[in-house]
């Protein structure tokens, strides 16, 4: 009775994966599935800043720019749950769309998930930062640099004495 049993399990389990060395005993699991819903294993050093990234983007390995420029550039329709959810906590919901962040580990480890999708750069001060007053005026320009728009004060006049 179980080798009857044992065959009609092995015939009808063509292309699926078992999960323990008796077929009647396991549970069966499409191979084609398992890709799919697992994270990939992938070696540390290729996600290791090398030093020709550096050169490539301009910046220094020694000093590092503090702010990141990230624009979404790839759509995450039919990817996996995790990397939307990562997408959404970096508020990246609409494509080309800038959003700035901090150049700190956990943003760069959620970046490291999603690196296929979004373009980073490092936010360029060439006015140095602004201050709070200076922020309604500031805007960022199509080469990833914050500007700053200073508000002309008022002069003061002074009346003329004939």
């Amino acid at each position: 009775m179980a080798l009857g049993f044992y065959k009609a399990v092995q015939s009808r389990t063509v292309g699926l994966k078992l999960f323990t060395k008796h077929p009647a005993l396991s549970q069966v699991w499409p191979s084609s599935i398992r890709h799919k819903f697992t994270r990939s294993r992938l070696p540390e050093e290729t996600l290791q800043p090398k030093p020709e990234d550096h050169e490539k983007y301009g910046g220094d390995a020694e000093q590092p720019h503090k702010l990141h420029v990230i624009t979404r550039v790839r759509s995450f329709i039919g990817r996996p749950y995790w990397e939307k959810d990562v997408v959404r906590k970096l508020g990246l919901q609409k494509a080309q769309k800038p959003v700035i962040h901090k150049n700190i580990p956990t943003v760069n480890e959620k970046l490291k998930m999603i690196k296929h999708l979004v373009r980073v750069k490092p936010l360029k001060l060439p006015y140095g930062l602004p201050t709070e007053e200076e922020m309604a005026g500031a805007y960022l320009n199509s080469k990833d640099e914050l500007v700053i728009c200073k508000k002309l004060q008022p002069v003061e006049t002074k009346s003329v004495e004939s």
